[in-house]
């Protein structure tokens, strides 16, 4: 996605853009629930930290699922202190831009975690002001696909730290960059990894355990979790012993 983005072609660039917005979202609330897990076999109790946020309808309530602890410090130590939402909307619109800037910065002083925080931190204020009010009457298909779009076009901000290349990116995402919109070589990657992105599709939904959840007090049900975690396991250390290095991406901020 990255090596030249004027090459890559209107469609390769939008599936580009949307496998990393799930590896980034598995890669991190895998961690999360590594956490959990591993605090839940010392006795601690931790609470969730994503909750499937791209079923969301709007970017507000989008940040109220994703990265969620963050979330909850920056309202708890930046946003109430400065007056939240107490002092006129005025001040709130202000206290909202402050801690938008502030989440940008907090992944990096570069000017895409800038850019990005200042891209959220517009439409949170937008949403507070009237697009919520819309959003709420439009059908979900709509305000679902409008949520989608914007986080997707938003991990382009957050990944291409070097303007020039995402300003390439972006015009390859409308316009092809020349390369029209699909390039063949692109095309044959698309096509052999298309059941991992359906999969990993799926998986950042609700069915999976919405499905567990109904079959869960089922006798057989706890031998399927088990063959189930079992395979998970296999797969996931094949993956590593056949990948190279490979560190979470959160692991730089």
């Amino acid at each position: 996605m990255k090596a030249d983005p004027a090459s890559n072609g209107a469609l390769a660039s939008w599936v580009g853009i949307i496998a990393f917005s799930l590896q980034i979202y598995f890669d991190f609330s895998g961690y999360s629930d590594m956490a959990i897990g591993l605090g839940r076999m010392f006795g601690f109790e931790f609470l969730k930290n994503f909750d499937f946020p791209y079923i969301s309808r709007s970017v507000s309530e989008f940040w109220r699922r994703w990265h969620i602890s963050l979330g909850t410090w920056f309202k708890e130590y930046v946003y109430i202190p400065l007056g939240g939402n107490r002092k006129g909307t005025g001040r709130t619109l202000v206290n909202l831009a402050v801690v938008w800037g502030l989440t940008g910065l907090w992944h990096g002083a570069s000017w895409n975690f800038a850019l990005w925080g200042l891209y959220f931190g517009v439409l949170i204020i937008l949403e507070k002001l009237f697009l919520g009010k819309w959003l709420e009457k439009l059908p979900k298909f709509l305000s679902s696909f409008y949520l989608l779009l914007i986080v997707v076009l938003g991990w382009a901000l957050f990944d291409f730290t070097n303007m020039k290349e995402l300003g390439g990116f972006m015009a390859s995402l409308f316009t092809g960059s020349g390369a029209g919109f699909a390039v063949h070589d692109k095309l044959v990657y698309i096509v052999a990894y298309l059941p991992v992105l359906l999969v990993a599709v799926i998986g950042s939904t609700p069915l999976a355990k919405n499905l567990h959840d109904r079959f869960k007090d089922k006798a057989w049900c706890g031998w399927a979790d088990l063959v189930l975690v079992a395979c998970a396991l296999v797969l996931a250390t094949s993956s590593l012993v056949a990948s190279g290095y490979n560190p979470f991406i959160y692991f730089r901020f």
